[in-house]
């Protein structure tokens, strides 16, 4: 169960003229140096994080929302972003803050629980299932266009809506057109599962405070992978869940991945071949997310 720690001060105060008083605080998450809260007022609901001013990671976190900060702004500016999503931000006496709109949804894991099942083989999951892929590859596509990867595609960063649409989230290591712009974070991947073998290699060829400037093709791996993971419950690679994330990486890199036949819970050609198609090894053998929403 998480405790209930208080949301920074300097936040509220400033939230409280945008959703009006009072204001309920919930916390969300508190792991890995970030902390998250669900912020309601009576003209509506925020998703509210900072960093953990407790932790070691502290300075490096707060970096990491400012630079989440500066993406939202420059994606909006693109039109790779819808204007209501990121609410505000700032500093308080710990570090920085970040206020993106509320999205009522389940992660995709969860959401994605019945379909893993042979119950979930019926008439009326399939078209969700391809409504779920489709906006998720439309708004990559968004993206995609404007010269940006999401460069942390996974299950976790994406929320399904009560319609069965596909929201993205969590920006931080997004990598625009600027390949390196002046005092980015360092990218150097992301969650291993769903790392894609260009990027699997390049982290493990260059040193650690290296850049490496994902690209759109990694990010439809990375969905691949994800639609892969949530719907047969096997991560696609082929290594034990026991090694390390090295050793995995290494793994990845050769570009070898599990046979989706062989895991599917239930037969479904046109998805299947899809997110196969999305897992080749060559980058320029995958289809783009605009290609992809034609697909499905």
């Amino acid at each position: 169960m998480v405790q209930a720690v208080p949301a920074p001060g300097q936040a509220l105060d400033l939230l409280a003229d945008r959703l009006g008083e009072p204001l309920t605080t919930r916390l969300l998450s508190d792991r890995r140096g970030t902390r998250a809260w669900k912020v309601c007022g009576p003209r509506g609901a925020v998703a509210l994080k900072a960093n953990n001013p407790d932790q070691d990671t502290a300075g490096s976190k707060a970096a990491e929302m400012a630079q989440e900060d500066d993406h939202l702004i420059r994606l909006t500016a693109a039109g790779a972003l819808g204007p209501g999503y990121r609410v505000d931000a700032g500093v308080w006496q710990d570090g920085r803050w970040l206020a993106v709109r509320w999205i009522d949804g389940a992660l995709l894991w969860r959401a994605l629980a019945l379909a893993r099942g042979p119950e979930g083989d019926r008439r009326s999951v399939r078209p969700w299932l391809r409504g779920i892929a489709r906006t998720w590859a439309e708004h990559l596509a968004r993206m995609h266009g404007e010269g940006w990867a999401h460069a942390d595609v996974q299950p976790t960063n994406t929320l399904i809506t009560g319609d069965g649409r596909a929201e993205v989230i969590d920006y931080a290591l997004a990598c625009g057109p600027d390949p390196a712009p002046e005092g980015r974070l360092p990218y150097r991947g992301a969650l291993t599962h769903t790392t894609a073998p260009e990027i699997a290699d390049a982290i493990l060829s260059t040193p650690g405070d290296t850049h490496i400037q994902a690209q759109p093709a990694a990010d439809v791996w990375s969905l691949g992978a994800s639609l892969f993971w949530a719907w047969t419950g096997c991560h696609p690679v082929p290594y034990a869940d026991s090694a390390d994330r090295r050793e995995k990486l290494i793994v990845i890199a050769k570009g070898t991945t599990r046979n989706l036949c062989d895991l599917r819970p239930w037969l479904f050609p046109e998805f299947e071949k899809a997110i196969t198609a999305c897992l080749a090894p060559d980058p320029a053998d995958r289809p783009t997310a605009e290609e992809l929403t034609e697909a499905w």
